[in-house]
């Protein structure tokens, strides 16, 4: 059961590395809380008609922070580089243990610590600095708290109820704040954004969510966000192959650093 979990939670890895590069081809000339708004709507409907248990309470404290994750991450990709916002997301990964004591009381390694100290420095590099830091690194910063926080209660909350009650009322969340949020933008969408739309709401979004509530209390949050590491590797392979994006010598020192860092931070339990 568990090499099953890894498969599976490996394959929405692949999945989630593929929307960075294809999300910011869309966003050219549509409001990203539009964006937003749609996909979640779209997933919320999914959801709803295919699976009948619902939980709300539990669902819209994940909603809450799933709605922070894609709203900032989504504004972030208009602002700065999708590679850029593929890496500095993974900084979720050293965060989880922190979350994890905080919410779990599951103890932190010496090894966690430093995965986190290693994460600092290569999140440094790869924005260029304080001075070099712009809008949109510090808004992926909020997107990967906001992760880190959703990974551990997703743990927590799909042992204590059915892992498919958690998924339409947390969908409904996200989409009736983009909504809200989104009054005074333009709701026009490119033919492009509506087929990204179609892919990161359903493909990108109920699928994983259903995979990820299903497989990730088998193997923990840990060895979970260790699984995670890989994506940050295709964010940036796609951005080069879709959108020629570079990283300079110092951006992939910053790499690097923060993929070592995820792998350290990730080693208790595996």
């Amino acid at each position: 059961m568990k090499k099953v979990a890894i498969i599976w939670l490996l394959f929405i890895t692949v999945i989630w590395g593929s929307i960075f590069p294809i999300q910011k081809i869309a966003l050219f000339g549509v409001s990203p809380l539009v964006f937003n708004s749609i996909k979640f709507w779209i997933a919320f409907v999914v959801a709803f008609f295919i699976w009948k248990e619902r939980n709300f309470k539990y669902a819209f404290v994940l909603g809450l922070l799933v709605g922070t994750a894609y709203i900032s991450q989504t504004i972030a990709l208009k602002l700065t580089d999708a590679s850029k916002v593929g890496f500095i997301t993974s900084l979720y990964v050293p965060m989880v243990p922190i979350f994890s004591y905080t919410l779990e009381r599951e103890k932190i390694t010496k090894l966690q610590f430093l995965g986190f100290g290693i994460s600092l420095i290569g999140f440094y590099l790869i924005t260029g600095g304080i001075n070099k830091m712009n809008t949109g690194d510090l808004l992926t910063v909020v997107c990967a708290v906001s992760f880190a926080m959703h990974l551990v209660l997703v743990t927590k909350f799909s042992k204590r109820v059915k892992e498919t009650s958690l998924l339409s009322y947390q969908f409904l969340t996200v989409a009736l704040i983009s909504t809200l949020l989104s009054f005074n933008s333009s709701w026009h969408l490119t033919s492009t954004a509506i087929w990204v739309v179609l892919y990161t709401s359903v493909v990108a979004t109920v699928l994983p969510g259903l995979i990820q509530l299903k497989y990730q209390k088998v193997v923990g949050s840990n060895t979970a966000a260790l699984i995670y590491t890989s994506q940050p590797v295709f964010a940036l392979l796609l951005s080069y192959l879709l959108l020629g994006e570079r990283l300079s010598l110092f951006q992939t020192m910053g790499a690097m650093l923060l993929l070592t860092a995820m792998v350290i931070a990730s080693l208790k339990k595996v």
